[in-house]
């Protein structure tokens, strides 16, 4: 007996009101006989949620203005070959973004120089600057990483809430 089965046996006997007839528990087991909980919405990455959010209804009836580079175009289409089920169900149900991981660099050789007395750590910013604090680091994602010559970084991830 499924979960659905189970809650449903556990309903008070169907009742005739002013309003007509409740189904009674052996009609609705059957109508509900296939029923499933509501899937979860698929996981999409950023550049594919873009992309579908693209294909809304346009304002004023304006058309959309899609650019995309041949490369981001190839991405997406790659993407999509690779994961069918997975884009038309969030083109008809929609879809969630997924969410990057995030990684602080923090300086592996710690060489200090200047006003900073008690430094245990250096951390990239978002200018390629050191900072000693770790709140004022920026977070990269790893295509960022990735793009650029960090040098010697370790790679510490962000938490959630961070």
């Amino acid at each position: 007996m499924t979960k659905f089965e189970k809650e449903l046996s556990s309903l008070p006997v169907s009742k005739i009101t002013n309003y007509g007839d409740y189904w009674n528990k052996a009609q609705l087991l059957t109508v509900f006989k296939d029923w499933q909980p509501q899937q979860a919405l698929p996981v999409v990455p950023d550049f594919i949620g873009k992309l579908i959010n693209t294909f809304g209804a346009p304002e004023d009836g304006k058309h959309i203005n899609y650019s995309a580079s041949y490369l981001e175009i190839q991405k997406e289409l790659d993407w999509i070959d690779n994961h069918q089920k997975t884009w038309l169900t969030a083109l008809l149900i929609g879809f969630r973004v997924e969410k990057p991981q995030l990684f602080y660099l923090k300086a592996k050789e710690l060489l200090v120089v200047g006003d900073y007395d008690h430094v245990e750590d250096l951390w990239l910013d978002c200018n390629k600057n050191f900072t000693p604090k770790k709140q004022d680091a920026h977070k990269f994602t790893q295509q960022e990483i990735d793009s650029m010559q960090t040098g010697s970084y370790e790679l510490v991830p962000v938490e959630d809430g961070e």
